[in-house]
């Protein structure tokens, strides 16, 4: 099931993202969140042109996904929503990360969105999959500008029209 996120979410929330953060390959933050730092974040996504969500499998939060501005303040790009989706590892390979995509798509389609972006690192092989699977296709490449760890990745702009 798949429903907006409430305020009582964020610690499921925040332990979900710090899976992708100690995984050094789905983000490009490097340390992790204290539940605390993430209440911005909670407050910037409530709301309908910035909707947040979260994926319950038998009452248990397994995943959660939002659509964000690009470029906030910057009129021209109002039409562009940025989208993140994270999924427990525990529960990868299940479709969920599919199910929340195509969610957020019918999301952005609703809320006005004439394109969506997504932006990852290249060594994220399995959301770039996904990403293309509903036709988001490589829409920029910043050559080798993340470090984690001392090793070096791109990070990709993927995106699709509505």
């Amino acid at each position: 099931m798949i429903r907006k996120v409430v305020k009582a979410d964020l610690t499921d929330i925040v332990s979900i993202y710090n899976q992708a953060v100690n995984s050094r390959r789905c983000t490009g933050d490097t340390v992790c969140f204290e539940v605390e730092e993430r209440i911005p974040w909670l407050e910037a996504h409530d709301n309908k042109k910035t909707p947040a969500f979260v994926y319950e499998s038998e009452s248990k939060i397994v995943a959660y996904s939002c659509i964000s501005p690009y470029r906030p303040g910057r009129q021209a790009f109002e039409g562009v929503g940025e989208i993140s989706y994270y999924v427990d590892f525990n529960y990868h390979g299940k479709g969920i990360g599919s199910q929340l995509i195509e969610h957020l798509i019918t999301e952005g389609r609703q809320i006005g969105y004439t394109h969506l972006i997504a932006m990852l690192l290249d060594c994220n092989t399995a959301s770039i999959n996904m990403l293309e699977k509903y036709d988001f296709s490589v829409w920029g490449v910043m050559p080798s500008v993340a470090r984690i760890d001392d090793k070096r990745y791109s990070h990709l702009y993927y995106g699709v029209e509505l």
